[in-house]
């Protein structure tokens, strides 16, 4: 898409190396923790008088990456648990 960021384009791709690092021994929460933007971060960046309106669209996309990451991260653990708790 015309104007896009690169990076915002691939959430199953990121969590998928989080992923990875989760398999090799990393806890999930620390995951977790490197992943998130917490809301009252991201309220504080919107706060921010200094950031001109394209800039807070680009925090707002990417905390919105942020966060779909996070659910695809997510997802993939709790079917890894799943799925070893039925074996």
């Amino acid at each position: 898409m015309p104007g896009d960021i690169t990076e915002f384009h691939a959430p199953q791709r990121e969590a998928a190396l989080f992923y990875g690092m989760f398999l090799r021994g990393r806890s999930a929460d620390s995951l977790r923790e490197e992943i998130d933007v917490s809301p009252k971060l991201f309220h504080k960046w919107m706060r921010a008088r200094e950031y001109d309106p394209a800039f807070r669209k680009n925090l707002f996309r990417m905390y919105s990456y942020r966060k779909r990451v996070l659910a695809i991260f997510d997802f993939l653990v709790t079917s890894t648990r799943k799925n070893h708790e039925l074996h």
